[in-house]
């Protein structure tokens, strides 16, 4: 059995007002399957996202990924510590283990999953699967800060001229705690939402699937009724875009370029102890045990320029 280590993507779900129509919009798009008794995507057979009905209309429509962990409420003190707060404290949920919602101190909001009889993901980083996340805030000292805190993620920042921005790009990188941080190690990263964005785009998690053909997959979301909000551009990581399902909720695809090696899953750790993150008694510093294995290169942010909205 997987198991994915401390604070690291291990699965992602949304929440559809119209749970049919969003099975057929990501049935169609992604090629998924569904097991009704679980209300989770399948593909190829493998557990790879959740949906489910919405059961309050207050709650906005959109993905949401969780971070492994062995102590939910353990965690969950710590966000609370680092100025983060506790959108959903954590409540047992049966074969799922422990879910709780939890929003960083710029309101982005993500999940910590407590394994139960599974451990989330089956697949990633195949087309059809999750393969990276991105925090997208306007508070980025507070929120790096409040990571490094919480889940002890290494933060490493990305060079402007590296990666062909202008001077003042800031782009931070995320490898999980006891590896290396870079991008052979990452799993998610955190961009800036800046002046040139609405004013009322607020901190958020912006989740990453992996496809063949970027250019298919938007023609493919317009003509199911969704919407291209980020058109596909090309980045040395692959090319993407930032779409829109047919109920409002927001995504990111990749297209890998071609030739590309099949990548490892990100922070799985199958045969290497998966063990909470602990405090130094003195120095209050995190530490864990799990070593997680390599990770494709990370495909940066696509928002570098005010969303299109088509």
């Amino acid at each position: 059995m997987a198991v994915y280590a401390e604070g690291t993507p291990c699965w992602v779900d949304a929440q559809l007002p119209d749970l049919v129509a969003g099975k057929r919009f990501y049935g169609e798009l992604f090629g998924w399957t569904f097991d009704d008794d679980r209300d989770e995507a399948l593909l190829d057979g493998r557990r790879v996202a959740g949906l489910l009905p919405k059961r309050d209309g207050r709650m906005p429509t959109t993905w949401t990924v969780y971070l492994a962990t062995k102590d939910a409420g353990t965690v969950a003190a710590r966000v609370k510590a680092a100025g983060g707060q506790m959108v959903m404290e954590p409540y047992p949920v049966g074969p799922f283990g422990v879910l709780a919602l939890a929003a960083d101190p710029g309101g982005a909001v993500l999940g910590l999953r407590q394994s139960g009889d599974d451990d989330g993901f089956e697949v990633v980083n195949e087309p059809g699967s999750f393969c990276w996340m991105e925090v997208y805030t306007r508070r980025p000292g507070p929120v790096d800060t409040f990571y490094a805190s919480v889940f002890g993620w290494l933060g490493r920042q990305a060079d402007p001229a590296e990666e062909g921005k202008e001077p003042g790009f800031d782009y931070r990188v995320w490898s999980p705690p006891g590896s290396r941080a870079g991008d052979d190690t990452a799993f998610g990263g955190r961009a800036v939402i800046t002046d040139a964005f609405p004013a009322e785009m607020p901190g958020h998690v912006l989740v990453y699937f992996a496809v063949r053909d970027c250019d298919e997959a938007c023609a493919t979301t317009v003509r199911l009724g969704g919407r291209i909000a980020e058109p596909p551009v090309d980045t040395p990581y692959g090319r993407i875009a930032v779409l829109h399902d047919n109920q409002g909720a927001r995504f990111a695809v990749l297209a890998e370029p071609a030739g590309e090696p099949a990548p490892a899953e990100p922070g799985l750790a199958e045969d290497l102890p998966a063990e909470p993150l602990t405090a130094d008694p003195d120095s209050g510093a995190l530490s864990t045990d799990t070593v997680p294995l390599t990770r494709p290169t990370p495909p940066r942010s696509t928002l570098s320029e005010p969303p299109t909205g088509t």
